[in-house]
């Protein structure tokens, strides 16, 4: 039994958790989940991480309830078919989707997301997935599709995700430098109700303005704009930058008083960051990790942050010392 000590980390020492103990086999025992924080243990979207993770591989599983500090999770073989998650708020399906991909590796899946957001505060949206990991997996003989039917924000959600995951071969990864740029483009979306404001053009205009002056690329800079119906006000944008060697992004969310603008600028300072730092994202950074841990790899990261150092601490419990850092540069040892 692998003991995790979750009290220094979020939700994503949890989400390491129960995909690597999926994938491998090896029970895990979390203790002091999110022990730091204001509202500490399981909220309503990581108790729902964590009932699709038992779903997902038939798991023996205590202590699965909001606000439990504590659980054990004693996987079964991944079974295949279809799985659905249901979230009565406006949690991440994002980050249900940072867990639930990591086992999926080893089998065909159809998830089904009902509730939740599909741009969430300090997490990915669903537009990164589809636009810059997803694409990065895919370069790893990994083959995910997701399709947003509907979209939802804080606080209500109601959003509705499809997922079509097919069983992998994983090859390597190495991202050691960028490349060329091929194209630079990006997805501004807000809902119906800011149509008025012109919230979606704003944004989009905005991180247009911003990319063309930084670039100066003879490439256009392509920037859609959306407005969907959801069960309450919002907004967000997604950009990326595709190279020859890898895709980077940069995302940021709308919320009450925050001008469409700022949301913008946010944005695209954070792709200009990551790009001219990483041969990945700061979002992306961590997410690789897990997979590179398995295959092998190697990329670098714009900045050392929590979320990789916890993200490490996760994987070396399950596969040992196999990842290490050195000027910035992510590369399997073992």
């Amino acid at each position: 039994m692998i003991i995790i000590d979750g009290k220094e980390g979020g939700g994503q020492i949890l989400r390491t958790s129960l995909g690597l103990s999926a994938i491998t086999g090896k029970a895990v025992t979390i203790e002091n989940i999110r022990a730091n924080r204001p509202n500490p243990g399981l909220q309503e979207q990581h108790l729902q991480g964590v009932l699709a993770m038992q779903k997902l591989c038939n798991a023996e599983l205590k202590g699965a309830m909001k606000g439990s500090t504590k659980i054990e999770f004693k996987p079964n073989p991944i079974v295949s078919g279809q799985l659905e998650v249901n979230l009565s708020t406006a949690g991440s399906i994002g980050l249900i989707l940072q867990v639930l991909l990591i086992p999926a590796i080893k089998t065909d899946l159809e998830i089904y997301i009902t509730g939740g957001g599909t741009y969430n505060k300090f997490a990915p949206p669903v537009h990164h997935f589809e636009h810059v990991l997803l694409p990065l997996l895919k370069k790893m003989n990994y083959d995910v599709y997701v399709r947003i039917i509907k979209n939802g924000f804080y606080p209500k959600g109601g959003a509705k995700v499809e997922v079509d995951s097919k069983i992998a071969d994983l090859k390597p990864l190495h991202i050691p430098e960028k490349g060329k740029i091929i194209s630079i483009k990006g997805i501004s979306i807000a809902t119906e109700s800011l149509r008025k404001a012109r919230v979606a053009e704003r944004q989009a205009e905005t991180a247009q303005k911003i990319l063309d002056k930084h670039f100066q690329m003879p490439i256009e800079i392509d920037i859609e704009t959306e407005y969907v119906n959801a069960l309450n006000p919002g907004s967000g944008i997604q950009l990326w930058v595709k190279t020859e060697h890898t895709i980077i992004g940069g995302d940021c969310v709308g919320e009450r008083g925050k001008r469409a603008e700022t949301v913008a600028e946010e944005a695209a300072r954070s792709l200009i960051d990551s790009y001219e730092n990483g041969t990945v994202d700061i979002h992306t950074a961590d997410m690789l990790l897990p997979y590179i841990a398995i295959v092998g790899g190697s990329y670098k990261i714009p900045k050392l942050t929590n979320h990789v150092k916890t993200n490490m601490q996760v994987i070396e419990k399950f596969l040992g010392k196999c990842l290490r850092i050195k000027d910035n540069f992510v590369t399997k040892t073992i």
